[in-house]
Protein backbone atom coordinates (compact mmCIF):
# COMPACT_ATOMS: atom_id res chain seq x y z
CA UNK A 1 0.00 0.00 0.00
CA UNK A 2 1.47 3.31 -1.11
CA UNK A 3 1.12 5.75 1.72
CA UNK A 4 3.26 8.65 0.47
CA UNK A 5 3.04 9.73 -3.16
CA UNK A 6 5.86 12.00 -4.34
CA UNK A 7 5.98 14.18 -7.40
CA UNK A 8 8.68 13.59 -9.96
CA UNK A 9 12.05 15.23 -9.59
CA UNK A 10 14.10 16.07 -12.61
CA UNK A 11 17.13 17.67 -14.16
CA UNK A 12 17.61 21.34 -13.34
CA UNK A 13 20.35 23.77 -14.23
CA UNK A 14 22.34 25.40 -11.44
CA UNK A 15 20.46 28.40 -10.11
CA UNK A 16 17.16 26.95 -11.21
CA UNK A 17 14.09 25.99 -9.21
CA UNK A 18 11.99 22.89 -8.72
CA UNK A 19 9.00 22.11 -6.52
CA UNK A 20 8.47 18.72 -4.95
CA UNK A 21 5.18 17.64 -3.47
CA UNK A 22 4.22 14.68 -1.34
CA UNK A 23 0.68 13.57 -0.58
CA UNK A 24 -0.03 11.32 2.37
CA UNK A 25 -2.66 8.63 2.27
CA UNK A 26 -5.61 9.01 4.59
CA UNK A 27 -4.66 5.61 5.96
CA UNK A 28 -1.86 7.24 7.93
CA UNK A 29 -3.47 8.11 11.22
CA UNK A 30 -2.82 11.49 12.78
CA UNK A 31 0.31 12.78 11.07
CA UNK A 32 2.37 14.99 13.36
CA UNK A 33 5.19 15.80 10.94
CA UNK A 34 6.06 15.56 7.28
CA UNK A 35 9.11 16.52 5.35
CA UNK A 36 11.97 15.62 3.09
CA UNK A 37 15.27 13.84 3.43
CA UNK A 38 17.84 13.29 0.72
CA UNK A 39 20.65 10.90 -0.05
CA UNK A 40 23.49 11.65 -2.40
CA UNK A 41 25.68 8.89 -3.86
CA UNK A 42 28.11 7.60 -1.27
CA UNK A 43 26.56 9.65 1.52
CA UNK A 44 24.13 9.00 4.33
CA UNK A 45 20.53 10.10 4.18
CA UNK A 46 20.16 13.57 5.66
CA UNK A 47 17.33 15.82 6.72
CA UNK A 48 16.38 18.57 4.29
CA UNK A 49 13.29 20.12 5.85
CA UNK A 50 10.36 19.12 8.00
CA UNK A 51 7.14 20.76 9.11
CA UNK A 52 5.07 19.73 12.10
CA UNK A 53 1.32 19.66 12.54
CA UNK A 54 1.65 22.95 14.41
CA UNK A 55 3.59 24.53 11.56
CA UNK A 56 7.00 24.41 13.18
CA UNK A 57 9.72 23.99 10.57
CA UNK A 58 13.23 22.62 10.67
CA UNK A 59 15.85 22.99 7.95
CA UNK A 60 19.31 21.72 7.17
CA UNK A 61 21.79 24.59 7.28
CA UNK A 62 22.67 23.94 3.66
CA UNK A 63 19.15 24.74 2.44
CA UNK A 64 18.01 27.47 4.83
CA UNK A 65 16.65 30.41 2.88
CA UNK A 66 16.55 28.42 -0.36
CA UNK A 67 14.10 25.53 0.25
CA UNK A 68 10.97 26.74 2.02
CA UNK A 69 8.63 23.94 3.11
CA UNK A 70 4.89 24.35 3.35
CA UNK A 71 1.80 22.20 3.72
CA UNK A 72 -1.81 22.01 2.64
CA UNK A 73 -3.74 20.41 5.47
CA UNK A 74 -6.86 19.83 3.39
CA UNK A 75 -4.90 17.98 0.71
CA UNK A 76 -2.62 16.25 3.22
CA UNK A 77 0.25 17.44 1.08
CA UNK A 78 3.64 18.95 1.82
CA UNK A 79 5.60 21.06 -0.65
CA UNK A 80 9.31 21.76 -0.96
CA UNK A 81 10.17 24.76 -3.08
CA UNK A 82 13.78 24.33 -4.10
CA UNK A 83 15.36 27.56 -5.29
CA UNK A 84 18.88 28.60 -6.25
CA UNK A 85 19.73 24.95 -6.79
CA UNK A 86 23.36 23.89 -6.64
CA UNK A 87 25.09 20.80 -8.01
CA UNK A 88 25.57 19.63 -4.41
CA UNK A 89 21.78 19.45 -4.07
CA UNK A 90 21.83 16.49 -6.43
CA UNK A 91 20.38 13.51 -4.58
CA UNK A 92 17.44 11.19 -4.26
CA UNK A 93 14.81 13.04 -2.25
CA UNK A 94 12.56 11.03 0.07
CA UNK A 95 9.28 12.17 1.53
CA UNK A 96 8.83 11.40 5.21
CA UNK A 97 5.91 11.31 7.60
CA UNK A 98 5.58 10.51 11.27
CA UNK A 99 2.31 9.61 12.94
CA UNK A 100 1.14 10.20 16.48
CA UNK A 101 2.29 6.74 17.51
CA UNK A 102 5.84 7.50 16.44
CA UNK A 103 5.75 5.37 13.31
CA UNK A 104 7.75 6.54 10.31
CA UNK A 105 6.67 6.35 6.70
CA UNK A 106 8.85 6.88 3.64
CA UNK A 107 8.18 7.61 0.01
CA UNK A 108 9.93 5.68 -2.74
CA UNK A 109 12.27 8.56 -3.52
CA UNK A 110 12.65 10.87 -6.48
CA UNK A 111 15.85 11.86 -8.24
CA UNK A 112 16.84 15.51 -8.42
CA UNK A 113 19.87 16.30 -10.54
CA UNK A 114 21.38 19.77 -10.72
CA UNK A 115 23.71 20.07 -13.67
CA UNK A 116 24.40 22.24 -16.67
Amino acid sequence: QVRLVESEGGLVQPGGSLRLSCTASSSIFRIIAMGWYRQAPGKERELVATISDTGRTEYADSVKGRFPISKDIVKNTVYLEMNALKPEDTAVYYCYAEDQLGRDYWGQGTQVTVSS
